[in-house]
């Protein structure tokens, strides 16, 4: 049975694709809407799943030459994180046999398509388990900072949830570490390799132009609807970060940050010492900023891809501070009422310092200096 799949995120082609060979279909995919229909008219596929958004020409225009062609009952099933009732009954219109909104499980689409045309004489690999990934709305990329982290670095769980959450690409920028933490991310890496990279500094630029330069190669992928980064010690759980995805999903915002300040049914700790000069450090920041926001420095945020350039195109003059940098950034470029507008800080639920930080005491007094750099050169 041939199953033809079009969507314009590899991320998702990739992932339907080594799941429904694995059941025994012959699959072919293309990423774009006249690709598909090429490629329709040549394969003659027994089902066609297609997305809804694509850059190029509407899932529903593919649907059209489907249902108005000589091979008009052919099964099509929309997969897609459109969700606009118009849009589904536009599909139902135009004779879809079924839609499927993103997120959804892989289990949930293999069902679907069985429903459909059912299963394969043959299923080369039926007991290889879907059970719990999920086929994102978004693709998403996560820039992962890494410097000497070999002792620190939690693989599984990084593994684990590119396993779990298709559509989500991690791209560890190795910041010229001196321990083995590159042999650590290539191991990583292994069988994962649509959806984990690697960015390898020579030179350790330090923590802001390793985010910079993350930022700057995923800005590259045009699959990918947003762009953020994350510590690579997960001090932000994965689950935060997805509410941070969800709510940019949701909303007109341009970033959305993840803000550590406790909070009733938060599980925030903080070494005391540390929480004292963070607070200090906070409101001279507050100060600089003249805009509402109480933890610029969370090591969790995302944004939408469109301000990527404007954030980190030109270097960051603190290896530091660059989220201070970024907001003002912002300030700058849309005005003081507008940006704080487009910018979100949302309480996490979730955030344990880690051991092992590299930032010491003595870098903490070093960042009021900084501080005054960045009030002195954005003024």
């Amino acid at each position: 049975m041939k199953i033809l799949t079009i969507d314009d995120q590899q991320l998702i082609l990739l992932s339907v694709e080594k799941r429904l060979t694995e059941l025994g279909y012959d699959v072919k995919t293309a990423d774009s809407g006249q690709k598909g229909i090429d490629l329709y008219d040549s394969f003659k596929p027994d089902l066609v799943l297609v997305d809804i958004n694509m850059p190029d020409m509407s899932g529903l225009e593919v649907v059209k030459h489907i249902k108005n062609g000589r091979r008009n009952s052919t099964p099509v099933l929309v997969m897609s994180g459109n969700t606009e009732e118009g849009i589904i009954m536009d599909g139902f219109t135009l004779g879809i046999d079924d839609y499927m909104k993103k997120p959804v499980s892989l289990s949930e689409m293999s069902a679907r398509i069985k429903r459909l045309i059912g299963a394969p004489v043959i299923e080369m690999n039926a007991e290889v388990s879907s059970t719990g990934r999920m086929l994102q709305k978004n693709c998403v990329g996560v820039v992962i900072p890494c410097y000497n982290e070999e002792e620190r670095l939690l693989g599984k769980e990084f593994r684990d949830f590119a396993h779990s959450n298709l559509g989500y690409h991690l791209c560890f920028v190795n910041d010229g570490s001196t321990d083995k933490t590159l042999e650590v991310l290539e191991e990583l890496k292994k069988g994962n390799e649509s959806n984990i990279s690697i960015y390898d500094c020579e030179k350790n630029g330090g923590k802001a132009e390793a985010v910079r330069l993350g930022m700057l190669h995923m800005a590259k992928d045009p699959q990918l609807d947003y762009i953020g980064f994350l510590d690579a010690d997960l001090s932000t759980d994965f689950r935060d970060f997805d509410d941070l995805v969800e709510t940019l999903d949701k909303s007109d915002f341009k970033i959305v940050s993840g803000s550590r300040m406790s909070r009733m049914g938060a599980d925030i700790t903080k070494e005391s010492a540390r929480k004292i000069i963070s607070m200090t450090i906070n409101l001279i920041i507050r100060t600089i900023l003249r805009m509402p926001f109480n933890d610029t420095q969370c090591g969790a945020k995302v944004m939408d891809r469109s301000v990527v350039a404007l954030m980190f195109t030109k270097p960051f003059i603190t290896k530091w501070l660059f989220d201070v940098e970024m907001f003002i950034r912002m300030r700058k470029y849309y005005g003081k009422k507008e940006a704080i507008k487009l910018i979100c800080e949302q309480p996490l639920k979730r955030w344990i310092h880690a051991d092992g930080s590299k930032l010491s005491m003595k870098d903490s007094v070093k960042i009021v200096g900084q501080l005054a750099k960045i009030a002195v050169v954005y003024r």
